[in-house]
């Protein structure tokens, strides 16, 4: 017997040893493929992760089958468990193969302020299974990488530079011109409102007695809430000073005679 299984042993172990170093090589070329590429470092770990476990497993059935072992019954085994933890685990390989895909695509990353799945703020981490933002109101929110990587995502740092959207109401029958320049000299008095690009003042809508005005101040993503809040204020009380009319709310009774 040790005469038949000592070529089939000394085979296993050429076979292990040769397997363990090639395994280490594709690694370490991922690897750097990876970095090259610029993917996610959590991303880059667990890629690497499954590529060892793959490989090595791949490996030890090769090495079983050396030894003259049965092999079909071990990939019955492990059919069987994959479809079975794939069963148990189906909404968390969900937010796994979401995770996967956010890191790879990078629809946003760290630090960009996003909107999406309902809520809005800051993104402060992504998982490979969920994605952590925290809020304006400094409230923690965790998010499902699987419904978020297949939803709409809102990015405001696109593009550098964020535009800060306000709506304010005024009386119907002011002078537009006057107003909007009262309101662009007070949004540059908060020290966070960029100059270039200027603030901006457009009509958005007239009716329901009231003339509705865009307020548009430009900032840093860092800013954008001081400048949300503040820049609202400045306006508000430049108006008051200046005697800007509010809307005025207007019903209409229509007196039906019997």
């Amino acid at each position: 017997m040790a005469l038949d299984y000592a070529p089939k042993i000394l085979g296993a172990i050429l076979v292990y040893l040769i397997g363990s170093w090639i395994i280490g090589r594709i690694a370490n070329v991922s690897s750097k493929m990876m970095i090259h590429r610029k993917f996610d470092v959590s991303l880059q770990t667990f890629l690497i992760s499954l590529i060892k476990v793959g490989l090595t497993v791949m490996m030890f059935l090769a090495i079983v089958g050396m030894l003259g072992v049965n092999i079909t019954s071990f990939a019955a085994l492990l059919a069987g468990a994959g479809l079975a933890i794939g069963a148990a685990l189906n909404r968390s390989l969900g937010n796994l193969a979401g995770g996967v895909m956010l890191m790879i695509f990078k629809p946003f990353k760290v630090g960009d302020i996003i909107d999406a799945q309902g809520v809005a703020g800051v993104v402060t981490e992504i998982g490979i299974f969920c994605t952590t933002i925290l809020s304006p109101e400094n409230k923690t929110i965790i998010l499902p990488n699987g419904a978020l990587s297949t939803g709409v995502i809102t990015n405001f740092n696109t593009h550098g530079n964020l535009r800060v959207d306000l709506k304010i109401g005024i009386a119907l029958d002011v002078d537009i011109d006057r107003e909007r320049e009262i309101a662009i000299q007070a949004m540059l008095k908060h020290p966070k409102v960029l100059h270039t690009p200027s603030p901006e003042v457009n009509v958005l809508e007239v009716g329901n007695g009231m003339t509705t005005l865009a307020i548009r101040p430009y900032t840093t993503q860092a800013d954008y809430w001081d400048v949300y809040f503040g820049a609202q204020e400045l306006v508000k009380k430049a108006f008051d000073k200046e005697g800007v009319a509010g809307p005025i709310p207007t019903r209409i009774i229509i007196n039906q005679k019997p």
